[in-house]
């Protein structure tokens, strides 16, 4: 049996109309080459697990996975790199959309540029209304790039299996409950790995457009201290850095359609 070129690995947790346009940006992809393994996370409404596992009758590249405790991003992702044979690593969310040339055009690059362990994109960011913006991304992301935000949009990217299990798959653990992507890349770069991002939008990114502070404070006391220990492990701590450790806490000040 030949194995797929991509696993794309997907968490969802009480997915609601998105999986009607997230699924398939997946299936339509010009990249024919891969499998789309896609976790239930502890799904509570009754209704997301029973619709997921239709999917699988539609087409054979899907298979789903699933528990009943809700265990976290971070948990569902390994759960669904236990089950995947793919020589590359895609992300997904289930609110968001790939471009049908995606796959295509990530994998072309990772191909041509071994010196790279992942790629990820610019995209454009949408709410209920449509597009209203774009998330744009430097190109060679460093070290330092990681001193203000995270430089890679994480379902965006495209990892090469090989490093990724390097690091064990994705932290679980209380403190990365709502950054162990950040965590991921940090981790990586503190490796000596490097990502790129494609500077053209392939992917539609969700980002609700209001000026509610959607994060509460627990989590930003998380994310500053995750911060703390990537900037360490990465050797970039510095007065400047140290600044951007309580970068969390500040933007709480700033309203969300600003941000």
């Amino acid at each position: 049996m030949n194995m797929p070129k991509i696993t794309v690995i997907m968490s969802v947790r009480n997915g609601g109309r998105d999986l009607h346009t997230c699924i398939p940006s997946i299936l339509n992809q010009t990249f024919r080459d891969f499998e789309f393994i896609i976790c239930d996370d502890g799904s509570s409404d009754n209704r997301t697990l029973d619709e997921l596992q239709n999917y699988p009758e539609l087409d054979s590249r899907i298979k789903i996975i699933s528990y009943k405790e809700n265990k976290g991003l971070s948990y569902a992702l390994n759960e669904c790199m236990k089950h995947a044979s793919g020589e590359f690593i895609a992300r997904q969310d289930d609110d968001d959309i790939s471009h049908e040339t995606r796959f295509e055009k990530q994998i072309a690059f990772l191909e041509e540029n071994s010196e790279y362990a992942f790629v990820s994109c610019a995209a454009n960011v949408f709410d209920s209304n449509g597009i209203y913006g774009e998330y744009r991304v430097t190109d060679k992301p460093t070290a330092k790039s990681f001193l203000w935000n995270n430089p890679f949009i994480h379902p965006a990217t495209v990892f090469r299996r090989n490093v990724l299990e390097k690091t064990g798959g994705y932290r679980v653990a209380k403190v990365t409950r709502r950054c162990e992507d950040y965590d991921l890349f940090m981790t990586l770069y503190a490796m000596g790995e490097k990502g790129y991002n494609i500077q053209e939008k392939i992917y539609d990114y969700q980002i609700v457009n209001n000026n509610r502070k959607y994060r509460p404070l627990k989590y930003r006391i998380d994310e500053m201290k995750v911060r703390w220990t990537g900037f360490r492990k990465m050797g970039i701590m510095s007065p400047k850095a140290l600044l951007c450790v309580f970068k969390p806490i500040a933007i709480s000040f700033i309203p969300q359609f600003i941000f």
